[in-house]
Formats: structure tokens, C-alpha cells, sequence
């Protein structure tokens, strides 16, 4: 039990320190390269997905912090659905670095 709450927090601790990391490249001011970058795509519903992952991530980060990261399987969940957002976010951010370089 003490490890899954440990876990959990060392989780969504990693995933906004790595956003904030991804966040520095917009803050420093050098955003004409991003003002050319589109995303298209021929389904709009493919965008579907990212949403649904980051709306449980927030729900399940509220629920675990409610109750203080005092059930496991919600633990679990919120490290699951963390770790899929950290590999989304990553492909995302080297995509995007690709394409600004």
C-alpha cells in the first residue's frame, strides 16, 4: 500500500516537472517557429483520445488527492494513465521538436 501511494506521487511528480521542462522552449520568446506549425489530420475524432487521457488524468489525480492516495486500485490507475500521458507527451514533443528544428 505505502508503495503504490509512493509511486503515484513520484509519477505525477515526474510528469509536471517534465512539463515544465517542455513548457521553457515557448516561455524564452523564440515563438515565430511555432507560429507555421499545424497539426491536420483527415479524422478530427483521432483528437478524441488525447482528451479522454488527460480528463482521467485530472479527474484521477483529484480523486487520489481527496482521499490522499489511500486506495490502491485508484493509485494503480492514476500510475497507469500517468505513464501513458508521459509516453504520449514525449512522442508529441519530439514530433513537434522535429518539425521546429
Amino acid at each position: 500500500m505505502k508503495a503504490s501511494q509512493i509511486a503515484a506521487k513520484v509519477v505525477v511528480r515526474l510528469f509536471f516537472i517534465l512539463l515544465l521542462i517542455a513548457v521553457v522552449p515557448f516561455m524564452q520568446g523564440d515563438d515565430h517557429k511555432l507560429q507555421n506549425l499545424y497539426f491536420t489530420t483527415t479524422h478530427k475524432w483521432i483528437f478524441i483520445f488525447p482528451c479522454i487521457l488527460i480528463l482521467g488524468f485530472i479527474s484521477l489525480l483529484v480523486i487520489c488527492t481527496i482521499k490522499k492516495y489511500r486506495e490502491l486500485d485508484l493509485n494503480l490507475l492514476l500510475i497507469l494513465n500517468t505513464l501513458i500521458l508521459l509516453a504520449y507527451g514525449v512522442t508529441l514533443y519530439i514530433r513537434v521538436w522535429h518539425l521546429v528544428k
